[in-house]
């Protein structure tokens, strides 16, 4: 046995791996706490076969040599064994277990089953507690994440399905044909962007993703004949390596109604705001408040590239959400002692929520932001505004006026400000799908980043 710090190389299977046998049917057939005791025994008994392994190895060359004289090589390779190796192993295949007997692969979009593989590379310790962080969401809402995966594949697709304004109209707000390119290539970007798409479309329709074989067939068929059917269209491929998916009558409603559940109330950034709603979730009761989940805070300050000792402001600042992120950076600024702490102002309307933004220890003034006079003295400015109609350009416009020559402003909004409206100022940057499903809506956010000139 050689020296447990050795660097070692491992792979790791990639999770969905081998052609799927039965659609949705979970393959455990016993509890998570007795696959974690199994688990717990068999990582406690390591040493012992490891010692056991060892004996042997030793029993056969014995066996293989006579007065102690070598004769010759007994193994074909070398029997190396590291613990560190075999406890590695027993943790993915525990891990990969459950992702299968769960049928996690059937409820994951293809971005986070691509996250996932990353992080069952090097698994967290196999607890009941650490199963449930890893794989909770995906239980407690399949379909949320169903209608994620198909909104994820088809926004990366064409930018109209970013706009919930578009889906809102329906069917002939969206578009009939979407062109891939990159598809010809095995294991190409575009190759693997049309599975994608097509699978997240029959996971929607309750029927199994296409299995290795399938897909490459269909595709095959595609580049012999022009073109194949799929469930929702046809694709044809071209010579140059692009391919246009068309969809069906049927394959557009399909996508249409998924985006629209998905999206779901229809926020007041649609043009008709006198249209009958679709009810919301319960989490953001007034329509104009949603608050930043905190990976989003972190995205959009993250973008300020904050040094330290800024004078910085947040309009419409709610309950403090993004003042939290920034009180959070102040104390890894005092404790690193390598510059001064930030200083944050918050304007905020409604008063209950400059209450509670206060009682976190931030500095909020009661006022409605839009009749605040400017006063351009703010190095960086940070927004989350309401997205009432277009009212949302009213506060971005408001805010520039306090931001100082060469100053920073970055506002979340609705994707349609930039898809659609073109209201937006600055660089424009998606967020994830459904950034914003913990605060109660699932419409597509961006932010944009914009520097003041210099006088």
């Amino acid at each position: 046995m050689k020296d447990e710090n050795m660097t070692f190389h491992s792979e790791f299977p990639k999770i969905g791996e081998t052609d799927q046998k039965d659609h949705g049917a979970p393959a455990i057939r016993r509890s998570l706490s007795e696959i974690v005791a199994e688990y717990d025994a068999k990582a406690e008994s390591i040493p012992g076969a490891i010692g056991a392994f060892k004996k042997a190895e030793t029993a056969i060359n014995a066996a293989a040599c006579i007065g102690g004289t070598y004769g010759g090589r007994v193994f074909a390779t070398d029997p190396s064994l590291y613990e560190r190796d075999v406890r590695l192993t027993l943790l993915r295949s525990a891990w990969k277990h459950v992702y299968e007997g769960l049928n996690i692969e059937n409820i994951a979009s293809a971005k986070d089953r691509q996250q996932l593989d990353l992080k069952l590379t090097n698994p967290l310790p196999f607890t009941l507690e650490n199963i449930a962080e890893v794989f909770g969401s995906y239980l407690l809402d399949q379909r949320f994440h169903v209608l994620k995966g198909l909104a994820e594949c088809f926004t990366d697709l064409d930018p109209a399905y970013k706009s919930h304004s578009k889906v809102k109209i329906g069917v002939e707000g969206l578009p009939k044909r979407i062109i891939v390119s990159y598809v010809t290539g095995w294991n190409s970007w575009g190759r693997e962007r049309v599975k994608d798409t097509l699978n997240a479309l029959r996971v929607y329709r309750s029927q199994p993703r296409y299995t290795y074989r399938e897909f490459e067939d269909t595709m095959d068929e595609a580049q012999r004949h022009g073109e194949a059917d799929f469930c929702g269209g046809i694709i044809r491929v071209f010579k140059n390596g692009n391919a246009h998916l068309i969809f069906d009558p049927e394959g557009r409603k399909d996508i249409n109604r998924a985006l629209a559940e998905f999206y779901g109330e229809v926020l007041p950034d649609a043009p008709n705001e006198a249209e009958a709603k679709r009810p919301s979730t319960e989490v953001a009761r007034d329509l104009q408040f949603y608050a930043s989940p905190r990976p989003v805070a972190e995205t959009v300050i993250d973008a300020l590239h904050l040094s330290g000792g800024e004078e910085i402001l947040e309009p419409s600042c709610g309950d403090g959400a993004l003042m939290d992120e920034l009180a959070r950076r102040n104390a890894d600024l005092r404790e690193n002692r390598m510059s001064r702490a930030v200083s944050v102002t918050g304007v905020e309307y409604d008063a209950a929520r400059a209450d509670l933004a206060r009682a976190k220890g931030h500095h909020v003034m009661t006022a409605n932001f839009l009749q605040v006079a400017p006063d351009p003295r703010f190095d960086k400015v940070v927004m989350n505004p309401p997205f009432y109609g277009r009212h949302y350009k009213k506060h971005l416009d408001h805010a520039v006026k306090f931001l100082k020559p060469g100053g920073c402003l970055v506002c979340i909004l609705p994707a349609s400000a930039y898809y659609d409206h073109g209201t937006t100022i600055g660089d424009w940057r998606d967020l994830p799908v459904g950034s914003f499903a913990s605060s109660g809506t699932n419409i597509p956010t961006g932010y944009c980043v914009y520097y003041k000139p210099r006088a």
